[in-house]
C-alpha cells in the first residue's frame, strides 16, 4: 500500500495543492526533490532500451506462438490460451515488482496491449457481431482498470489513445463512408485534444504519465491541424447537422479535449479553451479546392499562439513545434500558390532559397523565442 502511494505521489501532491494545504511554492520543492531523487535511483538509458525492445520482441514472439498454433486448436482450447496468455503476462509483472519494477511495468503493459489481441480473438471464436468500436471500448476499460490497480504511466497511456480511438469509431460507423467532411468532428476533437496533452507538461519533475501525454500531444498535433486545414466546415455534403447525433458529436468534440485540460490543470486550461476556439475556427475556414490565405494566415497566428503559451509557461516543446508548424504553413503556402506560377528553373531557385534561408531564418527565430525562457527550463536538446 506505501509502495503503491509512493509511486502516485504526483497525484497526491495535485490534490493536496488544490485543497490549498500547499502552497505553489513547497509543490515546486517537493517535485524538485522527487524528481532528483527518482533520477538518483532510476533506470540508466541501456536498461530502458533493453526493457522496451525486450517488451516488443516478448508481444511478437507471444502473437507468433498463437497464430501458429491456432488452427489446430479447438473453441476451448483457443479461449484457455487467451486466458493463460494474460494471466502468465500479468502474474510475472507481479511476481517481479518487488525485485525490478522496471521489468514488472513492461510485463503489464504488454499484457494490457494482449488484452486487445485476446479481445478480438475471443469474438473471432464465438461469432460475434462485428462492431469493432465496442472491442475497443472493452480494451479500454480493461487498461483503465489496471491504471487503477497499479497506477502505471503504460496503462494510463493507453487509455488515452483507446478512449478517442473508440469515440471516434463509434461516429464513423455512422456516418456516410463517401462523405468525408462528415469526420470534421472527429478531427476538430483530436486536435483539440493534442493541444490537452500537450499541456500536460508543467515542469522538469513531471512524472512519466504527464510525459508520455505531452509526446501524444506533440506527434499528433501538426498531422490533425493538416488535416484539419485541407478539410472545411463550410464543404460539407449530404450531412444533417440539425439532428441531435450531431449536436451530440460536437459537443463531445469540443468540450472533451477541455474537460481533460481541466482535470491536468484547471488554473491554466483558459490556454487550452483558446486551443479549442482556434481549432474550431480552423476548421471553418480550411477546406475547399483552393485553401484561401486566411487559412494559412490563420495556421500563422496558430503558431504564434504556441509560441507564446511556451514562452509564458516555459515549455521549450511548444516553442520547437510552434516554429515546425509555420515552417509547414510557408511550404504549404509555395507550393499551392506561387511554384505553379514560376518555370521549372526559378521554382526550383526559389525553393532552394526558401530551405537555406528560411530555415536558417526560423533557427534563428527560434532560439531567440527559447532566450525568453527561464535557463533552468532550456536543456541542451532544445537548443
Amino acid at each position: 500500500m506505501v509502495e503503491g502511494m509512493t509511486r502516485d505521489w504526483e497525484g497526491h501532491l495535485d490534490r493536496w495543492t488544490a485543497a490549498n494545504l500547499l502552497d505553489a511554492d513547497a509543490a515546486g520543492r517537493i517535485r524538485a526533490w522527487e524528481n532528483t531523487h527518482a533520477r538518483a535511483q532510476g533506470l540508466s538509458w541501456p536498461v530502458r532500451i533493453a526493457l522496451a525492445f525486450g517488451a516488443i520482441l516478448l508481444a511478437a514472439g507471444v502473437l507468433l506462438f498463437v497464430s501458429a498454433h491456432w488452427d489446430e486448436l479447438s473453441r476451448a482450447g483457443r479461449l484457455s490460451l487467451l486466458v493463460a496468455t494474460l494471466a502468465v503476462l500479468h502474474g510475472s509483472g507481479a511476481a517481479v515488482a518487488p525485485r525490478f519494477e522496471g521489468l514488472s511495468v513492461a510485463l503489464h503493459a504488454v499484457g494490457s496491449v494482449a488484452l486487445g489481441a485476446a479481445i478480438a480473438l475471443a469474438g473471432q471464436i464465438f461469432n460475434l457481431n462485428e462492431h469493432w468500436p465496442a472491442a475497443v471500448l472493452l480494451w479500454a476499460i480493461g487498461c483503465a482498470l489496471a491504471w487503477l490497480l497499479l497506477r502505471h504511466w503504460t496503462q494510463g497511456a493507453l487509455c488515452a489513445v483507446l478512449f478517442p480511438w473508440w469515440l471516434a469509431g463509434e461516429w464513423d460507423t455512422r456516418v456516410p463512408m463517401a462523405n468525408s467532411h462528415a469526420m470534421l468532428p472527429i478531427w476538430v476533437g483530436l486536435c483539440a485534444l493534442s493541444f490537452a496533452y500537450l499541456s500536460a507538461r508543467r515542469s522538469p519533475a513531471d512524472g512519466p504519465l504527464r510525459k508520455a501525454l505531452g509526446w501524444l500531444g506533440g506527434l499528433a498535433l501538426l498531422p490533425a491541424a493538416v488535416i484539419l486545414a485541407s478539410c472545411g466546415l463550410w464543404e460539407h455534403t449530404g450531412v444533417a447537422w440539425g439532428s441531435p447525433a450531431d449536436w451530440i458529436v460536437w459537443a463531445v468534440a469540443l468540450l472533451a479535449p477541455l474537460a481533460v485540460a481541466v482535470a491536468l490543470d484547471a488554473r491554466r486550461a483558459v490556454w487550452n479553451a483558446g486551443a479549442v476556439a482556434w481549432t474550431l475556427a480552423l476548421g471553418a475556414i480550411g477546406g475547399g479546392p483552393h485553401e484561401s490565405v486566411a487559412t494559412y494566415c490563420w495556421c500563422a497566428i496558430g503558431a504564434a499562439g504556441l509560441a507564446a503559451w511556451g514562452i509564458r509557461e516555459a515549455r521549450a516543446e511548444r516553442v520547437n513545434l510552434a516554429v515546425a508548424g509555420l515552417a509547414i504553413t510557408v511550404m504549404a503556402f509555395y507550393f499551392s500558390n506561387i511554384m505553379d506560377k514560376l518555370g521549372r528553373s526559378a521554382s526550383l531557385i526559389a525553393m532552394g532559397l526558401l530551405f537555406l534561408g528560411g530555415g536558417w531564418l526560423l533557427e534563428r527565430t527560434r532560439r531567440r523565442l527559447l532566450m525568453h525562457m527561464p535557463p533552468a527550463h532550456i536543456s541542451k536538446e532544445a537548443l
